[in-house]
């Protein structure tokens, strides 16, 4: 779930990114408040990249999302782009749980019945006095 949650956040980063140059162009809005506000947003997004797999990570980067789409209010076009994040968001919070699990069965399967052909490990360690048979 880690590399697909994390894949969509730098995607996200550079989306905010260029909304932020976009921002720029409104003349209702100062250069320093657009690059405090895409800034924080885009930190958010390397920092969510590290605690995602942690207790809350997938509820903030919940909050991520809707604050993405929000940001439409600002630059029309981020309605549209932050629902298509919110729905990779989900994507990736779904499949990647999917995939996890399977990972933990398959290893799970792998440590109780080891691979055929495999042979059991040999009870005579190295420099005991039993010798090998040749």
């Amino acid at each position: 779930m880690r590399t697909l949650c994390a894949s969509t956040l730098i995607g996200e980063f550079f989306v905010i990114g260029f909304a932020g140059l976009v921002a720029m162009k409104d003349p209702d809005l100062s250069m320093g408040t657009v690059w405090t506000v895409s800034g924080i947003a885009m930190f958010l997004c390397l920092v969510l990249c590290g605690v995602v797999t942690r207790p809350g990570g997938i509820a903030f980067g919940w909050a991520l999302q809707a604050a993405l789409v929000a940001s439409g209010f600002v630059v029309p076009t981020m309605f549209f782009l932050g629902a298509v994040f919110a729905a990779l968001w989900w994507a990736s919070v779904h499949y990647g749980r999917k995939i996890d699990e399977a990972k933990a069965r398959f290893a799970a399967q792998e440590t109780a019945a080891p691979a055929p052909g495999a042979s059991a490990p040999s009870s005579s360690a190295p420099g005991s006095s039993t010798p090998d048979a040749v």
